[in-house]
């Protein structure tokens, strides 16, 4: 599979579904969706994704999945070399239909400052995803497939339900391998994108 093509065997048309919301929002455009319709919607609080023009939508993160979000940065943050930078919730642009915003990524300091609005999947050394409920299908299996697609070489996906468990994704050739699983009690030391130790339990529990 040559990468930013993702395979459409179903998963994509049964996953393209909105979430309910607060709020009645009438949204620009009619499917397939592209990105250029994406920069019409409203700011209405939900996160938009694509996946081969199908339409994903997100609520606002929990506020047990923001702090989740906020440990893993400042860990990240604190461990990162000069030339790398940890950001949250970027915009991920791989084609004109497909445009994800992961939890949280690290890029290039020198792709901060030259980005005006969207990365590029080179830009990408580490995407992370933190499982919610409402988003536990995508980030399992269509984002797994859809980061590897994109050449993305390390992909972190965070299960809150699981104490929380780390689950660290390589990419091999046009895939990943299996995942390595960290669990909650144990110190993990990873080596990519930049050597970080950690428990995973850290990011869950309250500070000192």
């Amino acid at each position: 599979m040559r990468k930013g093509v993702i395979r459409d065997d179903g998963w994509v048309t049964a996953l393209a579904t909105t979430e309910p919301t607060t709020g009645r929002t009438v949204l620009p455009g009619v499917p397939p969706f592209s990105v250029d319709d994406l920069l019409k919607f409203p700011d209405d609080g939900n996160r938009y994704e694509l996946f081969n023009g199908s339409l994903l939508v997100s609520p606002a993160p929990t506020p047990l999945h923001q702090r989740v979000i906020t440990r893993a940065l400042i860990m990240l943050e604190n461990a990162s070399p000069p030339d790398l930078e940890a950001l949250t919730t970027i915009n991920l642009r791989v084609s004109d239909k497909d445009f994800y915003i992961p939890d949280l990524a690290v890029v290039p300091v020198t792709s901060v400052e030259a980005v005006r609005l969207m990365f590029s999947p080179a830009d990408i050394r580490l995407a992370v995803e933190v499982v919610s409920p409402s988003t536990q299908a995508r980030d399992r299996l269509l984002k797994t497939e859809a980061y590897a697609a994109a050449g993305i070489p390390v992909y972190w996906r965070i299960e809150l339900a699981e104490g929380p468990t780390v689950y660290v994704y390589e990419l091999d050739g046009e895939t990943y391998r299996p995942p390595a699983a960290y669990k909650a009690g144990s110190v993990v030391t990873l080596r990519e994108p930049y050597p970080v130790s950690f428990d995973p339990a850290d990011l869950i529990e309250r500070r000192d």
